[in-house]
């Protein structure tokens, strides 16, 4: 039992013994002891002072006595006020360490059969170009979540929708028609989005001097946007894939197939997957199906233009378009029919959506959509909100190519770890391909901890010299720690000790250390209920904290005392564990060596 629930349940028992009342747990709060007084954990005793008609000193000073006398845990206390502060005894903790010990995902809870299934959507990407900087935060996000939930005890689908047709899609297969000679990911030598991402500027780059041109004519500017010959092509485009025209499909599977292996190479360098691909082309058409059935039920209604529209008014919301006059989808009916799809694949109880916040309103209406069109999860929907991320030199847009491409960010950071280890004599002892790997597995650790240790909700500054420090809340200072526990652990393989450890005597700094690693669980729990990979990363900086200053006071390999040395590499043994696990509900390695 923990030794919170320990002395919960034995305050309950002095309640009653003390003042005859029988209190539920919910009104015996606990807490940590602040650093300036004695003790470990404090009890709130003011809900109980009416029952005992004494004042809280007294009270405390009650409580206190009897636990003393009957909670094995508690080995003395003191009374500030309304606080009782408890000391648990050397016993108690070694007890939990042993725990822990015995536990190899301790703080985490596996999925049953009974487990709710929750389903998680993120990525999303657009077949016209690379994934970029947001996309990096949207999948670190993304998957980090899933990791966390499972660690919850749920079980998880992890689902990507691409944005595989459109205009925007129309512009770069043009764009290649027009100027690509046939280029070809294989002739040119690079990645397939790439690629792809090059002629979606090169539409941009021609279409503008068109405008430039109607407008030197004396066109008005927004009509020429309008008339130009080349977005008049793509919308030709569009309306032949619209109608199932074999060249244009042939040439948009092509393309579409060269960015997806481009893709691919990026979510294996960044560390995610998916379980579960859908394609807006093949969503799109269920969810115009999905409204047709919603207008004959009465649900939405018919404009004389012939499109149709959602009332939301009595939500405090306005009218909603759901296709348009031509019979054309929207992105809320793309979402339609990809709930509706994913609905008939998988019983789900949750679904989240990993969308940054510019869409908030439109997941606000997707929800009250979806509950209409009797989704049972409609309702209940989690639009995981997160805000944009910015680099030193401002904002970045695609259809200009000045977008921080995620492929050249991901070898940036890699490279910056190799030359930062090499410059610090972390690699002196190693052959290259060791190096080149640490520096993989550190580049991509102090990119992950930079993104995913910032509340996601806020927007964010991404700097990669700050990310790749070796000091402070980063994840090389996280990956160097662990790193070194191993080294101390394997220097010490040898040693055999016949030892309980349970007769020592701890410092009060081992006490701080077993007393954070016994917080893991609530740290977890915690993150699933926020949907916060934060909470994950600050609780690891955390420990890694309460270690370095423990490891700064005493020596672990030359300490003579065999029972002290044989409970400090018990406690270094499990603060590594706990620290490669919550590194994992990160997506973050952490190297044995470094």
């Amino acid at each position: 039992m923990k030794i919170e629930q320990q002395i919960m349940a034995a305050a309950q028992a002095a309640v009653k013994a003390l003042y005859g009342q029988d209190v539920p747990e919910k009104m015996v709060q606990m807490q940590k002891t602040r650093s300036e007084f004695e003790g470990n954990l404090t009890l709130v005793v003011f809900p109980f002072v009416k029952m005992a008609k004494k004042s809280p000193e007294q009270t405390g000073q009650e409580l206190g006595e009897y636990l003393v006398a009957n909670c094995d845990a508690v080995s003395k206390f003191n009374v500030v006020k309304g606080f009782l502060n408890l000391s648990i005894s050397d016993e108690a903790w070694l007890s939990l360490l042993t725990d822990i010990d015995k536990d190899e995902h301790y703080g985490e809870r596996p999925a049953d059969e009974s487990s709710p299934l929750v389903m998680i959507e993120y990525s999303s990407p657009n077949t016209n170009k690379p994934l970029h900087l947001g996309h990096v935060r949207n999948n670190l996000l993304g998957w980090s979540l899933a990791q966390i939930m499972e660690a919850n005890g749920n079980k998880v689908v992890k689902t990507n929708i691409v944005n595989d047709r459109g205009i925007h899609i129309c512009k770069s297969m043009l764009a290649w028609l027009k100027w690509g000679n046939g280029e070809t990911p294989e002739s040119s030598g690079k990645k397939g989005d790439h690629l792809i991402g090059d002629y979606y500027v090169a539409f941009d780059k021609h279409y503008r001097e068109e405008i430039k041109e109607l407008v030197a004519q004396g066109m008005d500017e927004e009509k020429a946007k309008q008339e130009a010959p080349l977005i008049k092509e793509a919308h030709e485009m569009l309306v032949k894939w619209e109608q199932n025209d074999p060249e244009v499909r042939a040439l948009w599977e092509k393309m579409n197939n060269w960015v997806y292996a481009g893709f691919d190479e990026t979510y294996k360098k960044m560390g995610v997957a998916f379980d579960k691909i859908y394609y807006e082309s093949q969503t799109y058409l269920k969810g115009k199906a999905k409204v047709e059935e919603g207008l004959a039920k009465g649900l939405f209604e018919r404009h004389e233009d012939n499109s149709v529209w959602a009332d939301l008014t009595n939500e405090g919301l306005d009218q909603k378009l759901l296709l348009r006059s031509d019979g054309t989808s929207v992105y809320m009916t793309q979402d339609i029919g990809t709930a509706e799809m994913r609905f008939q694949d998988y019983p789900i109880d949750k679904m989240i959506y990993v969308v940054g916040n510019e869409q908030n309103y439109h997941f606000q209406v997707l929800s009250i959509l979806l509950d209409r069109l009797g989704f049972k999860w409609g309702k209940e929907l989690v639009h995981f909100s997160y805000g944009m991320v910015e680099l030193p030199n401002g904002k970045m847009k695609s259809r200009e190519g000045t977008v921080v491409d995620a492929d050249d960010l991901m070898a940036l950071m890699v490279e910056d770890a190799y030359k930062t280890s090499m410059e610090l004599g972390k690699f002196d002892d190693m052959t290259e391909e060791e190096r080149r790997e640490i520096a993989r597995i550190v580049g991509m650790g102090a990119l992950k901890y930079f993104i995913l240790k910032v509340d996601a909700r806020k927007n964010m500054l991404f700097n990669p010299e700050e990310s790749i420090d070796f000091n402070g809340n980063t994840g090389p200072f996280i990956q160097y720690t662990y790193a070194r526990i191993r080294s101390i652990l394997r220097k010490a393989a040898n040693h055999n000790s016949q030892f309980s450890i349970l007769n020592s005597q701890l410092s009060e700094k081992e006490i701080e250390l077993i007393q954070k690693m016994s917080e893991y669980g609530a740290a977890v729990e915690q993150a699933g209920k926020d949907y916060s990979p934060s909470g994950i990363a600050n609780y690891c900086y955390e420990l890694t904290k309460v270690f370095n200053q423990f490891y700064h006071d005493f020596s672990i390999l030359n300490e003579p005392d065999e029972q002290k040395k044989a409970v400090r590499l018990m406690l270094a043994k499990n603060v590594a564990k706990i620290l490669k696990n919550g590194m994992a509900l990160l997506g973050i390695e952490v190297p044995e060596r470094m």
